[in-house]
């Protein structure tokens, strides 16, 4: 294990972005986001949960596929570049950490998603541990530990030092390639941080949901519950949920005329929405209801009943403190579980 002063973090930013790029929290409009880092840029590692994951940096909002011509009656197709150099992912939480492993069931898995993959093959992420939980968060519910990422690499603040442990080849690369700025460090500080985190963690209101009940077995039971109807109402299908949660993998594919060819890209898309899997004969959920129940039957039992039993879910509380109707996964838990 090595450690840092908290007030020399800047140079190991540089030095990290000396040889790839570096995507860290950064603050930007009272809002705080992953992106590139600069010199100029205000990194902020102290907001607990930036609004959208790290889910970004290996699945982004929008890219492009390739791009289309027609030049003298010939046409030409330019598939978009795969990622091919390193870069480093840093401050990642251990909810958005285990979010990527939901994403790579989904895209690693035959057949493999290119894009994705070559994102994962090239980044490494850098994880730090979360000094004070917030109460809408509720990892724990997963068998998430927040005060033992599993990362490249975990980090720990604990007073003015930045503690720094290597936990794959990956890590233990990127630790070597800033190792000039770092110290050895006695873990004995790091154990003290871990237990205080766990000891907030026990204490906040949702780390003790119960999931007893989402199981493959009850999966009828749960479609059919009379408690859809009653739930769904406040429900604005705006898609917030979908959109901050570290988890969510469905895109559509459209077109965009250049005016002097066509580019196919995709972008995120929300189960949430009415035209969510339009076909040609229509829509197969026809009400918000549907689409709002698919949302939660697929992260508490669609999913795990598919994944040796890992959820969909990572409790990270985005969706408990930005949907603008107060309703998210914790409220589906309790009222299907029998606690509500």
């Amino acid at each position: 294990m090595y450690q840092i002063k908290k007030d020399r973090l800047p140079e190991l930013f540089a030095a990290m972005a000396e040889a790839q790029d570096l995507f860290l929290p950064i603050r930007k409009c009272n809002q705080t986001n992953y992106g590139l880092w600069s010199e100029e840029a205000q990194v902020d590692l102290d907001t607990l949960k930036t609004v959208k994951s790290g889910k970004d940096c290996f699945f982004p909002q929008s890219e492009t596929l390739y791009n289309c011509k027609k030049e003298e009656g010939k046409l030409s197709i330019d598939p978009a570049k795969l990622t091919d150099t390193p870069f480093v992912v840093f401050g990642m939480r251990a909810c958005d950490v285990q979010g990527l492993k939901v994403l790579d069931n989904v895209f690693l898995n035959d057949p493999v998603d290119s894009f994705y993959a070559a994102r994962r093959e090239h980044g490494t992420v850098v994880a730090i541990a979360c000094h004070e939980p917030e109460e809408t968060c509720f990892c724990k519910v997963f068998g998430i530990d927040a005060a033992n990422p599993a990362a490249d690499v975990a980090a720990w603040f604990v007073g003015e030092d930045f503690y720094w442990k290597a936990l794959t080849k990956k890590g233990e690369a990127l630790t070597e390639s800033v190792k000039e700025l770092l110290t050895d460090a006695d873990e004995a500080a790091v154990e003290e941080e871990k237990k205080q985190i766990q000891a907030v963690i026990e204490k906040l209101p949702y780390s003790h949901l119960d999931l007893s009940r989402f199981t493959p077995e009850r999966t009828m039971e749960l479609f059919d519950s009379p408690l859809w109807e009653e739930m769904y109402q406040p429900c604005l299908a705006c898609g917030t949920c979908t959109f901050v949660c570290p988890t969510c993998q469905c895109y559509d594919i459209k077109d965009f005329n250049t005016g002097s060819g066509v580019q196919r890209y995709r972008c995120w898309d929300s189960c949430m929405y009415s035209d969510f899997t339009m076909m040609a004969h229509g829509n197969m959920r026809t009400s918000q209801m549907q689409r709002f129940r698919q949302r939660f039957m697929h992260k508490l039992v669609y999913y795990p009943a598919n994944n040796d039993g890992m959820f969909s879910c990572v409790g990270c509380g985005r969706c408990v403190s930005k949907c603008p109707a107060s309703l998210n996964i914790v409220k589906v838990i309790k009222k299907l579980g029998g606690e509500g």
